[in-house]
């Protein structure tokens, strides 16, 4: 399989990622990298991490052909915590409303449905034409293209018991991040914090 992932590989204007993410208590989340945001290495190693990625993804969003067994709604709630300037709505209440609209009609593709639903917090990369561009709302220090910060705050949590056993093996596990603590997460320190796969 041709895969653009692969050892080596760097961010740049293209194609979106998503992986995903467990922390030192065993929370999930999604890290979207909108063009810029580093992926673990670990990940990038695996020989067909973009099928992997892909195949996680289908399976969250119900979409899988292959996983159809999907654990029921959590039917909790979502919080936003920071949001991007560079798109979407301007107030953290307008991007609550946005997605409580589309959770409003089950819409497993939103990332409302992810952390109400499914019990994920979501991560997005700070993104841009330009560094400077993009920052996330909420936050007070400075942040580069490719860091993540923490976007929707579930109130009702997702775990890796959610997940069948065949793609377990694509979540990248870190040992010193909080979900619940760590609201940005340096794109250069990726490495650093998501440093093995589950197994």
């Amino acid at each position: 399989m041709n895969s653009t992932l692969r050892p080596g590989w760097k961010p740049g204007f293209g194609i979106v990622y998503t992986w995903f993410g467990m922390d030192k208590n065993g929370r999930i989340g999604v890290f979207v990298n909108n063009c810029w945001g580093e992926l673990p290495s670990v990940l990038l190693e695996q020989s067909a991490a973009e099928y992997m990625l892909d195949s996680i993804s289908e399976y969250v969003c119900e979409e899988s052909e292959i996983y159809t067994i999907i654990p029921p709604d959590k039917n909790g709630d979502f919080s936003v915590d920071m949001y991007p300037a560079w798109t979407g709505p301007k107030t953290k209440e307008k991007v609550k409303q946005l997605y409580d609209d589309i959770s409003g009609h089950k819409n497993p593709l939103s990332y409302g449905n992810l952390s109400k639903n499914k019990g994920f917090y979501v991560y997005f990369a700070v993104e841009g034409s330009f560094p400077g561009e993009d920052y996330p709302v909420g936050y007070d220090g400075n942040t580069d293209m490719g860091d993540y910060y923490r976007y929707l705050v579930p109130n009702v949590f997702g775990s890796m018991e959610d997940f069948p056993d065949e793609l377990k093996v694509g979540i990248v596990e870190s040992k010193t991040i909080d979900f619940n603590i760590d609201r940005l997460i340096p794109g250069n320190s990726i490495d650093k914090h998501f440093n093995r796969v589950f197994k």
